[in-house]
């Protein structure tokens, strides 16, 4: 299911209820000093309940020539550094929070062995596929493509497309001794390994938004949808719904600025 279609759902589901729980468990776990007795049960409940989300993610490494118990205790290292950062504050699921953590502290402890990871053959599929529809839409459209665009041209999900970038981007195989770029002068890959991973406040942020973008009123929601994830134009937004354009600027305006008080700045992306 897409992220606009999953903002469009006003019932709460059972994972909704799943995911307050877990955010009440972490702020519970926040009520007492580290070391205290109940500090460590809901700590130690909080592993029990998420190491099948380790094991799961570890398996996707297992024809790497890795033991499956290395990968996992490799994967546990990244749900207690999730579990440390994690914010219930700032009211995402933890899941969301924890998935590229640990995903990141395996890819590392292959890159710190040398060892390239190749993507899975659906994303390099889909990586060429996208790479064709690139540069048939930038010649037909005189500049380069909307992730929508992209996605209308090849029949295949936002969310798809999405993924496939980023993880296309994230799978890249270098020599560590490439420059890191342009503006790292002097700098190698292998003088970068182990450098806090910037895309995670990325994740965080878009699960930030989304939780923000669920809060708003279903006529405010549907309007930021249409304009940002559907393109519409103020103008045919207000057609679709059956108000002035003035009146979706006016909601659209508050919308946002909701939205920014909720979530706050977008982190920086490097782009």
């Amino acid at each position: 299911m897409t992220l606009t279609a999953d903002l469009l759902v006003d019932e709460r589901t059972a994972d909704d209820r799943a995911a307050d729980d877990q955010l009440e468990l972490f702020r519970r776990l926040r009520r007492y000093p580290e070391g205290h007795p109940e500090w460590w049960r809901i700590r130690e409940e909080i592993f029990q309940q998420y190491l099948p989300l380790v094991r799961g993610l570890a398996g996707r490494f297992a024809q790497r020539g890795e033991l499956k118990e290395d990968l996992q205790q490799v994967g546990m290292v990244g749900l207690v550094k999730a579990v440390n950062r994690f914010d219930p504050g700032r009211g995402i699921p933890f899941e969301g929070y924890a998935t590229p953590t640990i995903l990141g502290e395996i890819k590392r402890h292959f890159r710190d062995r040398g060892w390239a990871i190749r993507p899975p053959r659906t994303i390099q599929e889909l990586r060429n596929e996208l790479n064709k529809a690139r540069a048939d839409l930038t010649q037909r459209l005189g500049r380069s493509p909307r992730v929508s665009e992209l996605a209308e041209h090849t029949g295949r999900d936002p969310e798809e497309v999405i993924e496939a970038i980023a993880a296309g981007e994230a799978y890249q195989t270098r020599s560590f001794d490439q420059p890191a770029g342009e503006e790292d002068e002097g700098l190698a890959y292998a003088d970068l390994l182990g450098y806090e991973d910037e895309q995670l406040n990325v994740v965080e942020y878009r699960e930030a938004l989304k939780a923000a973008l669920a809060r708003l009123p279903a006529r405010e929601r549907r309007i930021v949808l249409l304009r940002f994830y559907g393109n519409r134009t103020q103008s045919q937004i207000a057609e679709e719904i059956g108000v002035s354009q003035m009146h979706v600027s006016r909601l659209l305006s508050r919308s946002l600025a909701q939205l920014r008080v909720e979530v706050g700045a977008a982190p920086a992306t490097g782009r």
